[in-house]
């Protein structure tokens, strides 16, 4: 694994493991634990835009409205857009989480077991067991169109030039 610039928390900095995705690369696959405990891969959403929206927890102020504000973006994408919400809280938390805030239109993956989609990613925060908060758009082929990692845990990806990479594809 690559050690890369860490990811701040108030004013300590956190290690971030992995290399950081470029786009015009192919997304690497990933084997996720969905809320109701069966594993999903990128295979899962072939042909779709994919939305990655990574947070470090959805208990969180910033993380669960990143989360609401694509649930309700996601209204108007369609059936080719697919918002992944991922971290490493467990799928029950997730979908408690989902289920109190009428979460509906995104679907919220695990990486819990192993933070194996962290590591090739580039979001693996290893000393706390989390993800660094990100947005990656991959296209139909699998190909990342967009990129943006979050340096300081309470700041919100760039909404907008994420939403502008989804426009492009659909």
């Amino acid at each position: 694994m690559t050690n890369r610039p860490g990811m701040k928390i108030g004013t300590m900095e956190h290690p971030v493991e992995g290399a950081m995705l470029q786009v015009g690369s192919p997304a690497p696959d990933f084997k996720l634990t969905a809320n109701d405990w069966t594993m999903k891969t990128l295979s899962d959403y072939a042909g779709k835009v994919k939305i990655l929206s990574i947070v470090p927890s959805l208990d969180t102020r910033v993380c669960s409205a990143q989360t609401r504000r694509f649930n309700e973006e996601a209204a108007a994408f369609g059936d080719d857009v697919v918002v992944l919400t991922i971290s490493a809280d467990l799928p029950y938390a997730q979908r408690r989480w989902c289920g109190a805030e009428g979460i509906e239109r995104v679907v919220t993956l695990s990486d819990h077991k192993d933070m194996n989609f962290s590591d090739v990613y580039g979001v693996h925060v290893t000393d706390l067991r989390i993800c660094q908060r990100a947005c990656f758009v991959v296209d139909q082929n699998n190909v990342v169109q967009f990129v943006d990692y979050v340096p300081v845990i309470g700041e919100e990806i760039n909404f907008v030039a994420a939403l502008s990479a989804v426009q492009k594809l659909v």
